[in-house]
C-alpha cells in the first residue's frame, strides 16, 4: 500500500510522512518545561528521557537545543537548609527581551592596601551588559541606592521593566520596595551569590 501511493505521488518514504507542526512543537515545549519545574535537578537529557517515557519520540539533540533557547539550567545543589528548585518557578529565570528591560545591582566588596574593606554598588542593564554605575563607598544605605537610581533613571530618561538583585538588606528595605513599586518597577530576588 505505501509503496503504491509513493509510486502514485512521486515522492520518497520520509517526504510522504507527516512532518512535526508547530502545534507538536508548542506541545513539546510545555512538556520541557513542565518536567523541568517539577524536577529542578534533572538535566536535558534527562528530560528527553522521561518525554520518551511519554510516548514522545523526541532526540536528546532536539530537547538540548529547546532547552538553551528557552535559558532553561539545572540549579547549583543546594545545601539541605533551602534548595533553590523548591522555589516557584524553579529553573526559569526571566531573561531580558530588549534594552532596559532588566537591570541588576549588586555590590563587590573590596579592601584597600591598609585593610579598610570598601564597597562598590555596581548597577548593570542585563541585556547589553553596560554598566550603568559603579559608586564606591564604605557603607550603603538603602537610600544611598535610592539616589543612585534615581540618578541613572534621569540621566538615561528611561525606567527599567524590572530590577534584579539578591536578598541584601539594602535592596530589601521597606523605602526601596515602595520607591520601585511607586515606579512600576518590578523586583526580582535571586539566591545570595548566584550570578
Amino acid at each position: 500500500m505505501v509503496t503504491r501511493v509513493r509510486e502514485q505521488l512521486k515522492v520518497s518514504e520520509r517526504a510522504g510522512l507527516p512532518g512535526p507542526g508547530a502545534g507538536q512543537e508548542a506541545r513539546l515545549l510545555a512538556d520541557i518545561t513542565a518536567l523541568a519545574t517539577r524536577h529542578g535537578r534533572y538535566g536535558n537529557r534527562r528530560i528527553a528521557t522521561l518525554l520518551n517515557e511519554k510516548d514522545w519520540q523526541v532526540n536528546h539533540k532536539r530537547v538540548e537545543r529547546i532547552w538553551r533557547k528557552e535559558g532553561l539550567k539545572v540549579p547549583q545543589k543546594q545545601p539541605k537548609r533551602g534548595r533553590l528548585w523548591l522555589n516557584d518557578g524553579s529553573c526559569i529565570r526571566l531573561r531580558p527581551q530588549h534594552k532596559d528591560h532588566v537591570w541588576s545591582y549588586d555590590f563587590v566588596t573590596a579592601r584597600t592596601s591598609d585593610g579598610r574593606a570598601f564597597r562598590i554598588l555596581t548597577i548593570l542593564d542585563e541585556y547589553s551588559r553596560e554598566c550603568l554605575a559603579a559608586e564606591v563607598r564604605h557603607r550603603f544605605t538603602g537610600q544611598d541606592v535610592i539616589d543612585q537610581l534615581f540618578q541613572i533613571i534621569i540621566l538615561r530618561g528611561i525606567i527599567p521593566e524590572h530590577i534584579r538583585s539578591d536578598n541584601g538588606p539594602e535592596f530589601t528595605a521597606k523605602a526601596v520596595r515602595e520607591w520601585l513599586t511607586r515606579l512600576g518597577v518590578k523586583a526580582l530576588f535571586i539566591e545570595p551569590a548566584s550570578p
